[in-house]
């Protein structure tokens, strides 16, 4: 069985060496390669590999901060690739497979993929069954999700609207000042913080986007990337880009990704088609 292995480094050269190294090893196939953390969380989400050989210090995102983007069953086995060995006791805790030190040596390379095959097939023994009864509880759940949404009224949704937060207290200078949600233009995550910006000004708070995300009115602000929530009412433009992705034009010229996965919903709350 093939063992499917992704690369994600922001050196080509360690890329290249990895790839030569992996090649020697006939049962692993490479899906795919990603020069930073944000690229990374696409990636995996898209091609699901067996294995990620992460690096630990990349711009954006480093390699933890990519592993907490991404929710429990997303998360495939994980080898941390770094050449500083102090960051090892923290992949460990963090449930990674393995820890391998650049310059890679080929025969802890060839124990790395061994041990990648017996975690495999360990949870290969329970997973069909696991597979089934997934399938099973999330049919209940849409099931029951459709039911719910028939039912819904606009009188049980009106006093989830009053709780929504106005304000938020941020530190700015070393003072805490309040900033108005609706004054936000757009909402950026950053591992386990968040970036709140506000015209030329931008505010960090440690706190994940999905939870900020709760605390937004959802007449105002959506998602458009796993990363990146937008205040609506600054959209001035929205143009097609690659792959079924686009661009979000914000009034004031900020440019940003409008993923494919949320691009029909964006476009529905401005009353177009799919693709118009």
């Amino acid at each position: 069985m093939t063992l499917r292995v992704m690369i994600v480094d922001d050196e080509a050269v360690a890329r290249s060496r990895l790839r030569r190294l992996l090649a020697a090893h006939a049962d692993v196939s490479i899906t795919a390669e990603a020069a930073d953390g944000r690229s990374a969380l696409d990636a995996i989400l898209a091609h699901r590999p067996d294995v990620v050989f992460l690096d630990v210090r990349m711009p954006e995102l480093d390699g933890f901060e990519v592993l907490a983007e991404l929710s429990p069953h997303e998360i495939p086995a994980i080898v941390f690739v770094t050449a500083f060995s102090e960051h090892a006791p923290k992949a460990f805790d963090v449930g990674a497979l393995d820890y391998l030190l650049k310059p890679y040596d080929p025969d802890r390379l060839a124990q790395t993929l061994t041990r990648a095959r017996e975690r495999r097939r360990e949870e290969g023994s329970e997973g069909s069954k696991q597979l089934l009864a997934a399938i099973e509880t999330l049919t209940r759940e849409q099931r029951a999700f459709r039911s719910a949404l028939g039912k819904t009224t606009v009188a049980a949704v009106q006093p989830c609207a009053a709780r929504l937060q106005e304000r938020l207290l941020v530190t700015r200078r070393g003072h805490g000042v309040f900033v108005t949600l609706a004054d936000v233009d757009y909402v950026e995550s950053a591992g386990n913080y968040i970036k709140l910006h506000i015209g030329t000004e931008s505010h960090r708070l440690r706190v994940r986007l999905s939870d900020m995300e709760q605390r937004l009115d959802p007449t105002r602000f959506a998602r458009i990337h796993r990363t990146v929530i937008v205040n609506i009412t600054r959209v001035a433009e929205i143009q097609p880009w690659f792959s079924g992705d686009a661009i979000v034009m914000l009034a004031n010229g900020t440019k940003l990704r409008l993923s494919r996965h949320y691009r029909a919903a964006i476009e529905a709350m401005f009353g177009l088609t799919p693709h118009e």
